[in-house]
């Protein structure tokens, strides 16, 4: 049985809290926001229109989603189009202002609560019973075993071209064939060359390890490899590679909902780097934006505006001081994610429209550049031309629309299916399930 059904939302969710004994703090902490957006929900000056977010907060809680659809949200104080969706698990520069609150939008919000919980249409799980890709890298982790590819007695030049065909694979988004040669390649790496040399080729490869489990949705895997490439990079002594290995890490962390901590990561190792005065400056810089883009889109993962607007700037300017294209491109694409987490559709699809597809120089870029511009019009409430950004990035990078980012915005694409012929194709290709 329910009590207090006469308690605001914001009330309702003050006293489930005080029930566990926390503070608001922990609170954030458990649904990834901030003291302050917790802070505005209990007062009723902060609605939560999302599902998502309803959900996790009735399973943090201790509560069910009915318990809380049962009491009023505050309506949202500054009007906007009836299309128009923003995330409610982002603080928007009118916090208060984040979803229209008529009848018409309780009531699909009840009705997506209702298929949520009891007959869901989709659920965002592999279709068929195809092998996980992942497999060869977690004997390797797991066992320590793995198979040289070509079975060939490795020398240091082999490890070297293993290093650039990696990268060369990742870049072309052939994210299944890395899979499997990748572990023969870190073995082989472990068994040539100096310690420092081995432990630099070794830390390399893990570090392409990390982003390939980013990218195929592996959170565990995520965590092991980046571990595994900081360790061998601090052993191998490169100042760069142990950025690249921090950044990994920060990757990880913020991937498990450690999102002050992933920040910080990031951001000492920005500095620490600063200091190294054995790297060479331009690709000390380009480095360092790298490292700032990361703590930016992390921060407004957060929900905090200025410090996500201060990082990405810090990350531009490294990027414009090192000169290096292929940086200042990295930096703008995480400019775009920024702006999306923070709930800025507008913004990031006007940044969009100053990006040429064309001259990235990689279909994994390419690929990265329409997901987040099918985000950012899902967001907005645009679901057609989101559509078509998804089939663009399907088309740059075939394998890329099995990610968890692809996958989420097909699946809320799908109850507009009636006005985007071919999503429930689409949706099949990305592993969606059809109930």
């Amino acid at each position: 049985m329910v009590e207090g059904r006469d308690n605001t939302f914001g009330e309702f969710i003050a006293k489930l809290r005080g029930r566990k004994g926390w503070y608001q703090r922990d609170l954030a902490a458990e649904v990834g926001r901030t003291e302050d957006w917790v802070s505005g929900v209990e007062r009723d000056v902060i609605p939560v229109r999302k599902v998502e977010m309803l959900a996790l907060l009735a399973r943090v809680l201790g509560a069910t989603l009915e318990d809380l659809l049962k009491h009023p949200q505050p309506a949202a104080s500054v009007s906007s189009s009836p299309r128009r969706k923003v995330s409610s698990a982002r603080l928007t520069a009118s916090p208060a202002a984040e979803e229209d609150d008529d009848e018409v939008r309780r009531r699909e919000l009840l009705a997506a609560a209702a298929a949520t919980v009891f007959a869901p249409v989709v659920r965002a799980q592999p279709a068929g019973a195809s092998p996980a890709p992942l497999a060869p890298l977690e004997d390797l982790l797991l066992y320590g075993t793995a198979s040289i590819p070509g079975q060939r007695e490795p020398t240091a030049a082999t490890v070297q071209t293993s290093i650039m065909t990696a990268r060369q694979e990742f870049r072309a988004a052939r994210y299944d064939a890395l899979a499997q040669t990748l572990p023969g390649w870190i073995v082989a790496a472990q068994s040539v060359g100096s310690p420092d040399e081995s432990a630099r080729a070794v830390a390399a490869l893990y570090n392409i390890a990390v982003r390939l489990c980013i990218k195929i949705g592996d959170n565990g895997l995520v965590a092991i490899t980046s571990d595994r490439a900081l360790t061998a990079a601090r052993a191998g002594g490169d100042g760069l590679i142990i950025a690249e290995a921090q950044r990994m890490v920060s990757s990880a962390w913020r991937r498990q909902g450690h999102l002050s901590r992933a920040t910080d990561i990031a951001v000492r190792a920005a500095h620490d780097l600063q200091r190294d005065s054995s790297v060479p400056e331009a690709a000390r810089l380009t480095a360092q934006g790298d490292l700032f883009a990361t703590a930016a889109y992390t921060a407004a993962k957060l929900g905090d505006r200025s410090y996500a607007h201060a990082l990405i700037r810090e990350a531009a300017d490294s990027a414009r001081a090192a000169g290096q294209v292929d940086g200042i491109q990295g930096v703008t694409l995480h400019h775009l994610s920024v702006h999306y987490e923070l709930g800025d559709a507008g913004q990031a699809i006007e940044l969009a429209r100053t990006i040429n597809p064309a001259a990235l120089p990689t279909a994994e870029r390419q690929a990265r550049f329409f997901t987040d511009v099918a985000r950012a019009f899902d967001q907005w409430g645009k679901p057609e031309q989101a559509f078509r950004a998804l089939l663009a990035a399907e088309q740059a990078a075939p394998q890329e629309v099995r990610r968890g980012s692809v996958r989420e915005v097909a699946t809320d694409l799908l109850r507009h299916d009636r006005r985007l012929p071919g999503i429930r194709d689409f949706a099949t290709r990305a592993g969606i399930q059809l109930g």
